[in-house]
């Protein structure tokens, strides 16, 4: 029954879809979704590709405050979670919600396409990862397991910040999503997917302040100058 309910209004919107008309307004926000698998590449190359064709010089990001942030195996839970926030609630925004679909892809267009610009235009890297681990658990073995398959370059602003937060503008603009409740849960989410960044010694801590700067400037083109931008031109079509 809680299936069908959920079903039953996907069914009938994307009943009349159509090849042919993918590119109307109501329904060419699938296809902002084909900027995941171009950036995918576009990072793998920066990550993998660029370094073994180019002597790239690295920038190294740290500050005092990082010193004070200790390792904390336990953070690789929300680290990790950041992909399903991400998956699920973009699976859940392109079946029910396409105007917050389109505003939650563009706002990471924005923030992921201007952080690949920042990656190519200074590449950075941080050396703050533990050689030694205080404990010695399942959790800490999962890390080491992070550690082998990411690297530590192009860090800075943080993916998994930018990421973050283009979930919470979106969820904090969704209509089905609504309430005080799930806006705590949206930004309850983005801080502790924030902290896990630089506890987990992924990040130093300006990584996270150079994506909270990204963020802003995103927000404020995508939500605020926007809509007043589409609004003004809506009234001169009436004029």
């Amino acid at each position: 029954m809680i299936l069908q309910k959920l079903a039953t209004p996907v069914v009938d919107y994307y009943r009349d879809l159509r090849w042919s008309n993918l590119r109307s307004r109501k329904y060419n926000h699938i296809l902002l979704a084909l900027y995941w698998p171009i950036y995918g590449l576009i990072f793998l190359s920066l990550e993998r590709l660029l370094p073994l064709l180019f002597d790239i010089t690295y920038h190294e990001i740290s500050c005092a405050q990082d010193a004070y942030i200790p390792f904390n195996e336990f953070f690789v839970i929300p680290y990790y979670y950041w992909f399903l926030f991400l998956v699920g609630f973009g699976v859940f925004w392109l079946l029910y919600e396409p105007e917050i679909f389109r505003q939650w892809m563009w706002a990471t267009i924005l923030m992921y396409t201007s952080t690949v610009i920042i990656y190519l235009i200074y590449p950075n890297m941080q050396a703050l990862r533990p050689t030694e681990f205080p404990r010695d658990n399942l959790f800490t073995d999962i890390v080491k397991g992070l550690y082998e398959f990411d690297t530590n370059t192009n860090v800075c602003p943080s993916i998994h910040v930018l990421g973050s937060l283009a979930v919470c503008f979106a969820g904090l603009h969704s209509k089905l999503l609504h309430g005080w409740g799930w806006k705590v849960f949206f930004v309850v989410s983005t801080v502790l997917i924030s902290m896990s960044t630089v506890f987990l010694k992924q990040h130093s801590i300006i990584d996270v302040y150079a994506a909270l700067a990204v963020g802003a400037v995103c927000y404020a083109l995508q939500y605020w100058l926007g809509p007043r931008i589409a609004s003004r031109r809506a009234a001169k079509k009436h004029t």
